[in-house]
């Protein structure tokens, strides 16, 4: 399924609400927001969806959770890193590659974490792609990519933005796309690497439980310093091992 065109996701649209209340002081830096009742009570939303986009909050690294406190509102993203740039079907298994199942292929307005990472000016959209990856017939993790604005691909990145523009859209990932079409273009990346749960949607999506523990991987791509590429990855519990090298 592909969605289409300036469709958004409900989830989106109120994390950006919480998300502009934050930024306008409404939640200031180190306050705790209100319980969950009395929260979507307020904004006239479901528990389930607030709970989604409260999720996604913390995992953007705007919240905190503190036992016996609740949510918390943080001074400053989280610093993040780890780095190997090579597309997740690849990496997870090997050898033989993930299948990709596209979910979604559309356009959106950036989201705070899409903001940040790849500095979009309000109003822009960005090309969003959504994929499953399949193994053995099993959905092993969920992917969310989105790309620099077309303006900031054409300077830094061509042959990336003429490949995404393709009318047919690949059966990779959007990373794979980035590095097929990277020739001699030097591209660096950044990520990070955090426990979280994979929530009522991505659960749906996953065919687990919302409540099952998974590793969210973010990533952020470069051609030299300019950002073209954002990611995330979730991966629930029984998904093929992240090998990840560290280094001090």
């Amino acid at each position: 399924m592909t969605s289409s065109r300036r469709q958004r996701r409900p989830v989106v649209v109120l994390y950006e609400r919480i998300a502009e209340a934050i930024n306008q002081g409404v939640w200031p830096p180190g306050s705790t927001l209100p319980s969950e009742p009395r929260l979507a009570a307020e904004l006239g939303v479901s528990r389930p969806a607030l709970r989604e986009a409260l999720l996604l909050l913390q995992e953007d690294g705007l919240l905190s959770v503190r036992r016996g406190v609740g949510r918390t509102v943080n001074d400053a993203p989280p610093r993040r890193g780890y780095e190997h740039l090579q597309p997740l079907e690849e990496l997870l298994t090997p050898g033989t590659a993930l299948r990709v199942r596209p979910v979604a292929r559309t356009e959106e307005e950036p989201t705070d974490f899409s903001t940040q990472h790849l500095h979009a000016p309000a109003g822009t959209e960005l090309r969003f792609w959504e994929s499953v990856l399949v193994a053995e017939g099993v959905s092993a993790a969920l992917s969310q990519e989105w790309a620099a604005p077309d303006s900031v691909l054409e300077s830094a990145h061509p042959a990336f933005a003429r490949a995404l523009r393709e009318p047919s859209a690949p059966e990779g990932s959007m990373l794979a796309t980035l590095l097929a079409a990277s020739r001699e273009t030097p591209l660096t990346g950044h990520s990070g690497v955090t426990a979280t749960l994979l929530g009522e949607r991505r659960g749906e999506q996953l065919d687990r439980p919302a409540q099952t523990p998974a590793v969210l991987v973010t990533q952020v791509v470069r051609a030299g310093d300019v950002p073209v590429l954002a990611a995330k990855h979730m991966l629930p519990t029984g998904s093929p091992a992240l090998p990840v090298l560290q280094s001090g």
